[in-house]
Formats: structure tokens, C-alpha cells, sequence
């Protein structure tokens, strides 16, 4: 198998994962298709760190990227140019890799740390608070007491949603840049491609 097939796999993969946690998290911008609570300050401070723009989203692009450019047609990567083929399977995809742990990392900090907490809603007393806050994310399991949070309607059901899905994308996201640091220290080890007869067969 040539090494650079398997990182641009990851590299497709990575591009459909950060598209949708961009989706994800701008979705957190409008509980019930709603602007207002945007708008009047009414959200969790965690959709404000755009960890699924930026940590799942815009900083995976780079890696995905260069993922894909590494697996050319002639198995060689660097444009085609043999000699520099493993020194581009070994620096670009890990340096690349090390970036795409950073913002998937980020992501799912945020999005653990925005679940632990809560949406931010009105209750009963008319105040804007943190309902959940202090169940240290106790209130995930008990869905009896989400009616607490009066307005957005079903703002907890939204926000645990979302932020679940950002957590499991930047999750798998984490995995796969963590799987290309060893692909492509392998790669680089190992030669571009796993036999000579293959690099002369592509």
C-alpha cells in the first residue's frame, strides 16, 4: 500500500469532518432558526470561542490538504519529484498533522466544557442565567429538569445536540491526525511508497 493513498483518505475524510463542524457550530448561533438570541446576548459564551469554525473547521483544511497533495499519481508526492518525496511524506504531513491535533483538540475542549455547563436560557425567576452550571453536567442525564430552561424553547435539547456533535467530530478528527503522524513517520522511514516495484508500477 502506498502511504501517500492513505493520507489523502484522511485528507478527504478531514475536509467533510471540518464542513460540517463549521455547520454545527454556526447552527449553535440560532436556537429555533432564531437571530434574536445572537443578537441580545443570549447564548453560551463557548459558542463565542468558534471552536467548530475555527479548531474543527478552518485549521483542518491545511492538514487536509496537504494529505491529499502528498499521494500522486507516480507515488512520489513533492510534484512528482522522487528525491524529495519522503522528506515531503515525512515533515509536511506531520508538521500538518501536529496543526490538525491543535484545532481538533480545541474543539473538543470547548465543546466538552460547553456541554459541562449548559445553554444559557431564562427561568422561571425571569433571569438569564446558567440553569445547569452547577450539576457539573449532572443534568445530561436527568432531561426531566431541561423544562427549567423557559426560552429558547428546547435551547437545552439544541445546545446538547451540537456541541455533542462537535465533540465527536473533532473526537474522530484527533484520531485521524494522530493516525497521519505515524503514517507519515513510516512514510518517511519506509519510503514514500512500501516496495521500489510499486514506485516503478505507478
Amino acid at each position: 500500500m502506498c502511504y501517500g493513498k492513505c493520507a489523502r483518505c484522511i485528507g478527504h475524510s478531514l475536509v467533510w469532518l471540518a464542513i460540517v463542524c463549521i455547520v454545527a457550530n454556526i447552527l449553535l448561533y440560532f436556537p429555533n432558526g432564531e437571530t434574536k438570541y445572537a443578537s441580545e446576548d443570549h447564548l453560551s459564551h463557548f459558542v463565542w470561542f468558534f471552536s467548530g469554525i475555527i479548531g474543527g473547521g478552518l485549521l483542518m483544511f491545511l492538514p487536509a490538504f496537504v494529505f491529499m497533495g502528498l499521494e500522486q499519481d507516480d507515488c512520489c508526492g513533492c510534484g512528482g519529484h522522487e528525491d524529495c518525496g519522503k522528506r515531503c511524506a515525512m515533515f509536511s504531513s506531520v508538521l500538518a498533522a501536529l496543526i490538525g491535533i491543535a484545532g481538533s483538540g480545541y474543539c473538543v475542549i470547548v465543546a466538552a466544557l460547553g456541554l459541562a455547563e449548559g445553554p444559557r436560557c431564562l427561568d422561571a425567576s425571569g433571569q438569564w442565567n446558567y440553569t445547569f452550571a452547577n450539576t457539573e453536567g449532572g443534568y445530561l442525564l436527568d432531561s426531566s429538569t431541561w423544562s427549567q430552561c423557559i426560552e429558547p424553547k428546547h435551547a437545552v435539547e439544541w445546545n446538547v445536540s451540537l456541541f455533542s456533535i462537535l465533540l465527536a467530530l473533532g473526537g474522530i478528527e484527533f484520531i485521524l491526525c494522530l493516525f497521519q503522524i505515524i503514517n507519515g513517520v513510516l512514510g518517511g522511514i519506509c519510503g514514500y511508497c512500501c516496495s521500489r516495484q510499486q514506485q516503478y508500477d505507478c
